[in-house]
């Protein structure tokens, strides 16, 4: 028995690199293919961040929380967006600015930002009192409508100020692929960043049960960390690729679809309870997006420095302390 269990074990230990090594490589194509398909359009970096990449590796919050929601289960598909959401802004943000100090443009600061914010503050008011305050502790139909309302809105937002960025584009030294090679390092490396997602959350929750820490710890945990690797990785290999536009704006894209589009198209197809508990996680992501906004003002102006960056970090791995010693 106790051979039978050290050999699931190792199997998923070899699972969760196995899916690290497709995670890499995933993102690796996934922002090569990306900085070269702006280039080629002379499209801003930072758009092709907020939508194709930020769209792409949020793809496993998506599928998460969608069916979650069809199986009625409305506490992970909130868990699996709010904590991917602080993941992606206390962590991967917070780990990206490590790597290298990220420069944000103006715009990102005066807009993308805000919007990343006010889609925090919706959901918090819609979740809890409903819209013109019915449903109340309830995300339904209408809610739904109104979130995928706001996701057509920033989508348009977006496209339009495409041309905003041109001259950002203009690097000599970096290869432009052919269109069909570009789109199909998209194509692969969004596929190996889902199934290289996939593989490490289910090998992690394994081990995670196998070791007897509680499926709430889990999820919000472990699911939420796995469905934002996506993120992580392609942030950091974009900071390596000396593409902070993408880093950047693949965070706040992520944020922003995760909750106008994720909740709003679960929450469309299927009314989800809402419970008052995740308040706590939302006052943190709040909370950290204006620290974020306060950050482009200290230090080095429209940066965000090593030294905040650190701060990011160790909120969320307080966070997660917080997380185990404080179960609900």
């Amino acid at each position: 028995m106790v051979i039978m269990l050290i050999d699931s074990l190792l199997i998923d230990f070899l699972l969760i690199i196995v899916g690290l090594i497709l995670l890499l490589k995933g993102g690796d194509w996934l922002v090569d293919g990306a900085s070269s398909l702006a280039r080629r359009y002379k499209i801003s970096e930072l758009a092709i961040g907020l939508t194709i990449v930020a769209f792409g590796t949020s793809a496993p919050e998506l599928v998460v929380s969608f069916v979650a929601s069809v199986g009625l289960h409305p506490e992970i598909a909130f868990g699996n967006v709010i904590g991917s959401n602080n993941v992606n802004l206390f962590f991967i943000l917070g780990v990206t600015g490590l790597v290298a100090p990220l420069v944000v443009q103006k715009n990102t600061i005066r807009i993308e930002i805000p919007i990343s914010l006010f889609a925090a503050v919706l959901l918090f008011l819609l979740a809890n009192y409903g819209f013109i305050l019915g449903n109340k502790n309830m995300l339904g139909r209408m809610e739904g409508f109104i979130l995928l309302i706001f996701f057509v809105l920033f989508v348009y937002y977006v496209f339009k100020s495409m041309k905003a960025g041109e001259a950002n584009n203009d690097e000599t030294d970096k290869v432009i692929f052919s269109l069909w090679k570009s789109w199909l390092f998209i194509v692969l490396g969004l596929t190996c960043l889902v199934l290289g997602g996939k593989v490490v959350v289910d090998s992690a929750v394994n081990l995670a049960r196998a070791l007897n820490i509680s499926e709430k710890v889990i999820g919000l945990t472990i699911v939420a960390i796995g469905t934002s690797l996506p993120e992580l990785v392609t942030s950091v290999t974009a900071i390596y690729k000396k593409s902070s536009d993408i880093a950047i704006g693949n965070i706040i894209g992520s944020n922003i679809f995760n909750i106008f589009m994720v909740l709003g198209a679960c929450s469309l197809w299927r009314p989800l309870e809402y419970s008052p508990v995740f308040n706590r996680d939302i006052y943190l992501l709040l909370g950290g997006t204006l620290f974020l906004l306060l950050a482009m003002f200290t230090g080095k102006k429209k940066t965000l420095d090593r030294w905040e960056s650190a701060i990011f970090v160790a909120i969320y791995l307080g966070y997660i302390v917080y997380l185990i010693m404080m179960p609900e």
